[in-house]
């Protein structure tokens, strides 16, 4: 995944990446809302989600502490985290203001 995960981050549109782990539980309130995000923003945003035991380089990278973490990367530029579930209002204005 990490040649991969560089060239998807440099997309010009906003790129959310969803850290997150099968045994997390905040991370199964977290996908939804991603889910319902994507289908909102369709192909003006792209939403990803790395599995942090699958993918510890990246999240190393990324110094992901706890889980989910959600950040938003554009041209390749992280312009946006948070740890904790994010809800959906507050991605839309975040996303809104890099769309």
């Amino acid at each position: 995944m990490k040649g991969n995960f560089d060239t998807i981050i440099q997309d010009p549109r906003p790129v959310i990446v969803d850290f997150h782990a099968l045994w997390c539980s905040p991370c199964k309130v977290q996908s939804p809302i991603l889910s319902e995000i994507a289908a909102e923003f369709g192909d003006r945003l792209r939403v990803i989600k790395i599995d942090v035991d699958k993918n510890p380089i990246i999240a190393s990278k990324y110094n992901i502490q706890g889980v989910p973490t959600v950040i938003l990367f554009k041209n390749g530029q992280l312009v946006w985290r948070q740890s904790g579930v994010a809800g959906k209002s507050q991605l839309h204005e975040v996303i809104m203001q890099h769309i």
